[in-house]
């Protein structure tokens, strides 16, 4: 299957827009959050702008290397930017897999916003991927991505160190995710 990744995917409340230079400011408030900064050690060295800006280049970079990336996710009925997320091609343990990421501004969370934008995500990386599989890596502490994780059907299939942090690996195979939809 040939590499194809799109923008423009849209749930009941939501809506996605590749990622560019103009979403940095709408993104640097995520590094303000000490709730959400606990999951990323090493980004308190940069100022919140520097990482809004790291962060935002490293997606447009995935995007050019076909390594799919995060996406700015809005509010359809607002146009409110709620947060990111998307498919990124991640090594893990030796094998290549393909992530759901999430991650969602205080504001708008707990208001089912991540597992409806992560939701999007499973059903396009199943259409449009030959992966057998998709996988969330997140952090042991992490309780509310596991959480959304669960909510989503994975499940906990293994434990590792990755990128000097231990993590959980949440894994959805394709012929469940397939079952589970109505």
């Amino acid at each position: 299957m040939e590499y194809f990744y799109s923008d423009g995917l849209e749930s009941e409340r939501l809506v996605t827009s590749y990622l560019n230079e103009s979403h940095i400011p709408l993104w640097k408030p995520f590094f303000f959050d000490s709730s959400a900064m606990q999951y990323f050690p090493g980004l308190e060295e940069n100022s919140p702008s520097e990482n809004a800006k790291i962060w935002i280049d490293r997606q447009i970079g995935r995007y050019a290397d076909q390594l799919y990336g995060l996406q700015a996710i809005f509010e359809k009925s607002t146009g409110q930017f709620v947060g990111q997320c998307g498919l990124i091609t991640q090594n893990v343990d030796d094998a290549v897999e393909l992530e759901v990421g999430y991650h969602i501004l205080s504001p708008f969370r707990g208001q089912g916003y991540a597992p409806e934008a992560a939701r999007l995500f499973f059903n396009f990386g199943f259409q449009h991927s030959p992966q057998d599989s998709l996988i969330s890596i997140i952090k042991r502490n992490n309780l509310p991505s596991q959480r959304v994780a669960a909510k989503n059907g994975l499940v906990r299939d293994s434990e590792t160190y990755w990128r000097n942090i231990d993590v959980y690996i949440y894994r959805v195979k394709r012929t469940d995710w397939m079952a589970s939809k109505p």
